[in-house]
Formats: C-alpha cells, sequence, structure tokens
C-alpha cells in the first residue's frame, strides 16, 4: 500500500504541470490572439507545427528516461533537474517584447516550442514516475484519482486566479499582468515539483538483465496492440476536450455576452472536474474499468449536444451542462491513466521486455498530438468564422463559436468510445498478467 502522504505528493507534481497545461489550454489562444495581436490562424497553425518536434522529442524522451540510472531511480531525477528551467520558461512564453508583426511570430513560435520542449523534459518522467510506484491494478487506480484531483486543483487555482491576477498586478496593463501572474504561477509550480521529487519512491524496475536499443525498444511497442488503442484514443479525446475549453472563454465572452463572468464560468467547470476525478476511485472498484471508460465518453458526449440547444439567455442551464461535462468527463480521465500502467505490463507479458517510459512517452505524445489539433482547430475555426477580437461578432461567427464548443467536442468523445470498444486489459486480464510476470520473476 502508498501511503496517503506519497500519493499527495505524487498528485502535487501533477499540480505543477496544470498550472502551465490548464494555462495553455485556457488561456494561451486568447492571449496569443487578444494580447499579444497575433492572427488566429497562425496560432492555429503553431501549434500543429511544435507537435512535428514533439513526434521526435516524446519517444527519445522516454528512451532515455528508460535508460537513466540515478540513486534518485529512472524518472525522479528529472523533477529536479527540469524544475526551475520549466518555471523560466513559461514566464518568457507569457512575455510580450514590443515587436513588429512577424517579430511577435517568430517570439511566439521560439518561446511556445521551447515551453513545450522543457514540459516534455519533466512531464515525461512524471508521468512514468506513476506506473512505477505500484504493481496492484486497485493502487494505481488510486494513485491516478489523487493525482487528477490535484491536478484539477492547479486548474482551479489557474480558472479561479488568472484573470483576477492578470488585472491586479497588470493595474490595466493586462500584458505585464499575464507576465507577473505567470511568474508567480512558476514560483509555485517548481515548489510542488521538488515537493513531487522528495515525497515519492520508485518500486518497480526492469529485468536485471534487459538490455535493448532505442531501435528494439520501438519494435517493441509497436508490437503492443493495446498501446495502439490507448493512443488511438488520447488523440480522438485530447482534440475534442482542447477545443471546448479552449473555446470557453470565446462562448461566454461573445456568445453568452458576459465578459464578467468568463472567471466564474470555468472556473465552476474546473470544480466539476475535481469531483469528477475524486469519484473515478470508487467507481472502478464496483465496475470493470473500460466498460465505465467507454459509457462516460458517450455520456459526455450527449452533454454536449445538449448544450448546442441551450439558449443564450439560459445563462444557469448552460453554467450547469458545462459542470456536469466536466464532472462525468474527467470521472474517465484516472482510469486512462491507470490503463497505461496496465500496459506497460502488458507489453512486458508479451515481450518481455519493459519499457515504462517509451510507452508513457508514446502515449503523451499522441496526448499532445489532440491537444495541438483541439488548439489548431480552434484557431483555425475562429478564423474562418471571420472572428476579430474585442469587437461585435457577428451572427456566423456566434454560431460557429457555438457548433465548434458543442458539437464538434462531442464527435471527439464518440470516436474515444468506439476506439476503446478493441481495448482488451479488463480487470480479469490485468490479474492475469500479474500472476504470470510474478512467475516469471
Amino acid at each position: 500500500m502508498i501511503s496517503i502522504k506519497e500519493k499527495i505528493a505524487y498528485g502535487l507534481g501533477d499540480t505543477a504541470s496544470n498550472i502551465v497545461f490548464q494555462t495553455v489550454m485556457l488561456f494561451l489562444t486568447f492571449f496569443y490572439t487578444d494580447i499579444f495581436g497575433i492572427s488566429p490562424a497562425f496560432v492555429g497553425t503553431m501549434f500543429l507545427l511544435v507537435r512535428l518536434i514533439d513526434a521526435v522529442t516524446d519517444p527519445l524522451m522516454g528512451a532515455l528516461a528508460d535508460r537513466t540510472n540515478t540513486r534518485w531511480g529512472k524518472f525522479r531525477p528529472y523533477l529536479l533537474w527540469f524544475a526551475l528551467p520549466f518555471g523560466i520558461i513559461s514566464v518568457l512564453a507569457f512575455t510580450t517584447p514590443d515587436l513588429s508583426e512577424n517579430g511577435k511570430m517568430i517570439y511566439a513560435f521560439v518561446t511556445y516550442t521551447a515551453l513545450m520542449m522543457v514540459y516534455t523534459a519533466i512531464n515525461i518522467p512524471y508521468c512514468a514516475l506513476g506506473g512505477v510506484l505500484t504493481a496492484d491494478p486497485k493502487e494505481r487506480v488510486s494513485v491516478q484519482s489523487y493525482r487528477f484531483v490535484f491536478a484539477m486543483l492547479g486548474g482551479l487555482l489557474v480558472s479561479g486566479l488568472t484573470l483576477p491576477l492578470v488585472e491586479f498586478l497588470g493595474k490595466g496593463d493586462q500584458a505585464k499582468g499575464y507576465q507577473l501572474t505567470i511568474l508567480a504561477m512558476s514560483i509555485l509550480g517548481v515548489a510542488m515539483f521538488l515537493t513531487c521529487f522528495w515525497g515519492t519512491k520508485e518500486r518497480l524496475h526492469p529485468p536485471v538483465d534487459q538490455n535493448s536499443s532505442f531501435k528494439q525498444d520501438v519494435k517493441y511497442l509497436l508490437q503492443n496492440d493495446q498501446w495502439r488503442v490507448l493512443s488511438a484514443a488520447a488523440v480522438c479525446l485530447l482534440s475534442g476536450m482542447v477545443l471546448r475549453t479552449s473555446l470557453a472563454i470565446y462562448y461566454v465572452k461573445y456568445f453568452l455576452n458576459l465578459p464578467d463572468m468568463i472567471t466564474l464560468f470555468i472556473t465552476l467547470g474546473m470544480v466539476g472536474n475535481i469531483f469528477g476525478c475524486i469519484l473515478a476511485e470508487p467507481l472502478a472498484k464496483h465496475v470493470c474499468k473500460v466498460k465505465a471508460y467507454i459509457v462516460l465518453q458517450l455520456l459526455a458526449a450527449t452533454l454536449c449536444v445538449l448544450h448546442f440547444f441551450v439558449p443564450k439567455d439560459q445563462v444557469v442551464l448552460a453554467f450547469t451542462l458545462y459542470i456536469v461535462w466536466g464532472f462525468t468527463f474527467n470521472m474517465a480521465t484516472p482510469l486512462l491513466w491507470a490503463k497505461m500502467a496496465d500496459t506497460v505490463d502488458y507489453g512486458q507479458y508479451k515481450t518481455g521486455v519493459r519499457i515504462t517510459g517509451m510507452i508513457y512517452s508514446s502515449v503523451i505524445f499522441f496526448i499532445k498530438l489532440g491537444v495541438a489539433i483541439g488548439g489548431a482547430a480552434a484557431g483555425w475555426l475562429l478564423a474562418s468564422y471571420g472572428y476579430q477580437a474585442d469587437v461585435v461578432q457577428s451572427e456566423t461567427t456566434l454560431n460557429g463559436i457555438l457548433i465548434s464548443f458543442t458539437l464538434y467536442p462531442a464527435i471527439g468523445s464518440i470516436l474515444v468510445a468506439f476506439i476503446m470498444r478493441r481495448y482488451r486489459l479488463n480487470n480479469q486480464k490485468v490479474d492475469e498478467i500479474h500472476l504470470e510476470l510474478n512467475r516469471a520473476s
């Protein structure tokens, strides 16, 4: 059994990660278009291009972590080494130097690329760390539930404090306000990463005689059919979620015409996320993780479709559906990450080689690809609907924002549910795999 203290320490690592991750999802598109003054079409394209870099850096980072051997373990050291660079580059990404239009685009591309690279360097080892804390399937769900409760607390911190802090610290200068707000949050994030480093312990290790090359690891990875299922699901999942969360600000500010209620809307949504994560553990104790995940995605899709039919004057209903969607959608999130650890075990069971870092890094690449597609789609869709910052939007633009905020994310959840029908690592199969691995060790 893992102590509650260690679960909390592990969870704080994702609080730190989400200070940036949630800021990117909730505010970065808006920051680039309305504060820094970059066109939404360029923002969308930039988000997608950076993912091409991740296609190289993510698996390399996973392979590097698998081959790291220190007195602290394979994955924990990266929390120590990259906490400070992560904080510094986060601030640079939300800094707005006085440049020409082309200069702004170059600066945004360079700093966003650097931010995603350092995020890779610290987040992939952090995620893989969750797969070596315990071999107990139920404890894995518990660890991931703690993790995502604390992740959503980080998101709550971002959603609830960002805009008020921008206003308070900037004193009318939004660009300065964003920079100082991210500085304050980054300092907190560095402290949390260090707490995670000191408060956790790696317990699972690859076979002592394991010695494979990067090329062999890729071969073993491709043989893992359940990894392929999770990766495909991850792209669709994050594409829809990021599209919805990226457009939440635009939906409230322009469609509902309630700019003063943006913070309340996204904060209440984050509260729904937290309660969903809390209930994931008891749900997994009574229901098959795979079946529960599929049902939750279909429910999330249904809620998105219902949201499309809410008139703009029905504010309470609009808020309620967003909260319930976040609750339903994120009840499934810890279940997905627990499945990643099961997929690592399955790979070892099938090939005899344990490649924890490689599997986590590759799934995370597809997660970030989904983030990029969702962010890119948000920018491209806004541009196609004729969106212009801080003006009265046309009916075409408002309808486009509504459709993109509701119906398109529903498609993503439906695709995830369809893909996960091919996932075979249910509770019984996972128990069989653990028995076989224990017999072989």
